[in-house]
């Protein structure tokens, strides 16, 4: 019975042995097959190095143009405050009034010493030329007189400073004390007084990306005030303010604690739109980088953790090429590091390219590749080599 099975797994082997080097046969000498796919055809960039504008984003912080503290100068309890918090007010208008009783009291005193001054000197002086007084008792009186009409003076002052008055225009913040609050004299801060427009908006860049700035030829005359550096202002809900802005100040030291150099830019704020305090985005434009690398922004993959163009190689076939990317520029996005001049990126037609697939390459414009932009992929954020403060874009 053994034997039996062990030929008819011969016979089998053997005939199986035969088809397949039948079907090796056949296949070697077989034309090749009819109707395969034409080369994709796909458009391309060449990448030549170029002068490309260039701006950053940096943190913000909206401040008043002027912040008048209001403080009384005498003490007293506040009789009154006539104004109405967060409001306009004019320069010299009424915010506080305090009792007047120790002030009336003082200016009353004074004015009585000032007057009984004034008689002795008048009763002294005729009785000089007399040789009837001497004359350092009139030098007295007159020191004297001189004295009381300085503490007459001061005694008026301390009696027009109970009535508090507003020393600039602007918004009026709020109130610190109200009526029945005692203040006790200038170290009380009673309220304050905003100039909102125009407005300051601060931001600070860090040392690393200053010293950069300052060591390119074209950046360096931007970061003077009053130069033509352009500060655009992206508000919290993402809408861009209609007006461009200024640099104003550039402090002249660091900040030991964050490392960073303040800058400001002054803005017309005459619809109150920039509110103090507020942080918004700032957009430093008038840069430009030489000898950049950049290709449409639609030609980057992500996919694992990393960045890759698909490039057409020798005999037009694709290769996926990693790359480091920088910053934008418009539509495009400037490549760091992984490409070359006259190197032959894919823009359109990136579905029907795989890495060693053969492709028909097209050059497209780049008014093309502008008007096909697309948005960067979900995730995609520009590496930007900047400190922490900011980043490019």
């Amino acid at each position: 019975m053994h034997s039996k099975f062990f030929v008819r797994a011969t016979r089998a082997q053997a005939v199986v042995i035969a088809g397949s080097l039948s079907l090796c046969i056949a296949c070697k000498g077989a034309p090749p097959k009819q109707g395969a796919f034409p080369p994709a055809d796909v458009g391309i960039v060449t990448v030549q190095p170029v002068t490309l504008p260039q701006s950053y984003d940096l943190v913000g912080q909206i401040e008043p143009s002027r912040r008048t503290e209001v403080r009384a100068r005498v003490e007293g309890v506040v009789l009154e405050r006539p104004f109405t918090e967060g409001a306009a007010v004019t320069a010299g208008q009424v915010l506080y009034r305090l009792d007047r009783v120790k002030t009336e009291a003082a200016y009353a005193s004074a004015n009585a010493r000032y007057v009984n001054a004034k008689s002795t000197l008048a009763r002294l002086e005729p009785l000089l030329a007399k040789h009837a007084v001497a004359q350092q008792d009139v030098d007295n009186a007159r020191a004297e007189l001189d004295a009381a009409k300085a503490v007459v003076d001061q005694a008026k002052k301390d009696l027009d400073d109970s009535v508090v008055r507003a020393e600039a225009a602007g918004r009026v913040g709020r109130a610190m004390f109200e009526v029945g609050a005692r203040v006790t004299g200038p170290a009380d801060l009673l309220t304050t007084i905003d100039n909102l427009d125009p407005a300051y908006v601060v931001f600070r860049p860090s040392s690393q990306q200053v010293l950069e700035w300052r060591a390119d030829p074209r950046s360096a005359p931007l970061l003077e005030p009053g130069g033509k550096l352009q500060v655009q202002v992206v508000l919290p809900n993402g809408t861009l303010l209609p007006r461009i802005g200024h640099l104003s100040f550039v402090a002249p030291s660091l900040d030991s604690a964050t490392g960073t150099q303040e800058f400001r830019a002054t803005f017309e704020n005459h619809d109150r739109v920039l509110v103090p305090g507020q942080f918004v985005n700032v957009r430093l434009s008038g840069f430009s980088r030489a000898n950049a690398l950049a290709v449409p922004q639609r030609a980057i993959q992500q996919g694992l953790g990393r960045q890759f163009v698909y490039v057409v190689s020798a005999g037009d076939t694709v290769v996926a090429r990693d790359v480091k990317t920088g910053p934008w520029s418009g539509t495009l996005w400037i490549i760091d590091d992984g490409l070359k001049a006259g190197d032959r990126v894919i823009v359109d037609g990136i579905q029907k390219a795989a890495p060693g697939r053969v492709v028909k390459p097209s050059e497209i414009t780049a008014d093309t590749a502008a008007a096909k932009k697309t948005a960067p992929a979900a995730g995609a954020v520009p590496t930007a080599k900047t400190a922490p403060a900011g980043k490019k874009k």
